[in-house]
């Protein structure tokens, strides 16, 4: 089990103007490179500890419909380009501005009276600019039952209705953009499957907490035990798979398992096309005392 998430919509570090963040990232300097093997590795990376990696080809972004300062995607644009990379869209339908439009009901009765139309489209409409591949993950971990996420634990009818509706007005605007299903890969995920025309690839999470691992199960688990009956669960839409959201904390032998097997290609998962780090604090905390794990590859090998 993992809880991570975007309390409110406020991620650590991360300001509502993405201008801020890319400009963070252009003065670091690069301290980290991807882990070892052949599957293709991206990041969610606000701090720019991989800015000069040639490995990482994928760049992965998390921001609201609400509140965002949309020229910055263009900024974001560049910066892919002049890397190689391409842009993951993590689209979240709030925002992080902290008021009454940040619960499910408010959200749900906005979606299906046509209120958000307009914040969707207007993100869109620059998507469809960019010059970047762009792919947008859209109300992901629908299936989580935490509640972080106000999107989640929805009737499936009601989830795959607004998200085919929201869906289309940003395909108006964006016609050649992919299209990323995510579910967090729990039992359930199938029930709030949208359709193959909704879902150029089917995203997934994985996080990896050596001190939950062994409270709870009594053991580290390895990728593997996390991933596998989750691309189980999604190989079955004949889909490419990617691990949207990957991270992991523990001592040091723990990280190196994690580190030599997350770009391992293996014929158990012949639909892998790519594994995306969430080089990020965690925001939402885990339950019972665990906190919140610093999922940055500057800091999560334990002592």
């Amino acid at each position: 089990m993992e809880l991570r998430g975007q309390s409110g919509g406020l991620r650590k570090g991360v300001a509502s103007a993405l201008a801020t963040v890319l400009g963070a990232i252009l003065t670091a300097a690069a301290v980290q490179a991807a882990p070892p093997g052949d599957v293709p590795f991206g990041v969610y990376d606000p701090d720019g500890d991989f800015i000069d990696d040639k490995q990482v080809v994928i760049e992965e972004l998390f921001l609201p419909w609400e509140d965002v300062y949309l020229p910055s995607l263009n900024d974001a644009d560049a910066y892919a380009l002049e890397r190689n990379r391409a842009l993951l869209v993590t689209l979240e339908p709030w925002t992080w501005s902290r008021s009454e439009r940040n619960t499910a009901q408010y959200l749900r009765r906005g979606i299906f009276a046509g209120e958000y139309d307009a914040n969707m489209k207007a993100v869109c409409d620059v998507l469809g600019t960019l010059k970047s591949p762009v792919t947008l993950r859209f109300m992901h971990e629908m299936d989580d039952r935490s509640g972080q996420f106000i999107w989640s634990g929805w009737k499936p009818d009601d989830y795959i209705a607004a998200y085919k509706r929201m869906v289309d007005v940003c395909k108006a605007s964006a016609p050649n953009i992919t299209l990323m299903w995510s579910p967090l890969g729990n039992e359930d995920m199938d029930t709030y499957y949208p359709g193959d025309d909704y879902a150029d690839l089917i995203g997934l999470t994985v996080f990896g907490l050596q001190a939950w691992d062994q409270a709870k199960i009594g053991r580290d688990q390895t990728f593997d035990d996390i991933f596998a009956p989750r691309y189980e669960r999604a190989s079955k839409y004949g889909k490419p798979v990617v691990v949207a959201e990957l991270g992991y904390v523990g001592k040091e032998g723990y990280v190196n398992d994690w580190d030599n097997s997350v770009r391992k290609t293996k014929a158990e998962y012949p639909n892998l096309v790519g594994v995306v780090y969430f080089n990020q604090l965690e925001v939402y905390p885990w339950p019972e005392g665990f906190g919140q794990p610093d999922w940055r590859v500057k800091n999560h090998i334990l002592e």
